[in-house]
């Protein structure tokens, strides 16, 4: 199955944190900071939401930041997905 977002949405997939500090400490899953940088996987169409015209400025495979509690989960075929508004997109990491 594929995920075709509507409008503004934006499907995303969060990276993996990291299991071990820079000074090599091993971390276990609590004590792991929940990731913010994620994976863009589909992107909407864009055009009028709530009465403005809205244009996409994020692309398919760019590495963005989200604000941590954003978006919705969805899981599909075994995978863990976000959807979230691009309002919701902090950044995109180069």
């Amino acid at each position: 199955m594929k995920i075709k977002p509507l409008a503004d949405r934006v499907v995303i997939k969060m990276c993996e944190a990291e299991e071990v500090t820079k000074g090599g400490i091993i971390l276990t899953n609590a004590a792991k900071e929940k990731p913010q940088v994620a994976e863009v996987v589909e992107v909407g169409p864009g055009g009028m939401v709530d009465g403005k015209e809205i244009k996409m400025t994020v692309t398919k495979g760019d590495k963005v930041l989200i604000s941590e509690y954003a978006g919705t989960k969805v899981k599909l075929d075994g995978e863990e997905y976000v959807i979230v508004r691009q309002n919701d997109i902090l950044a995109i990491v180069e």
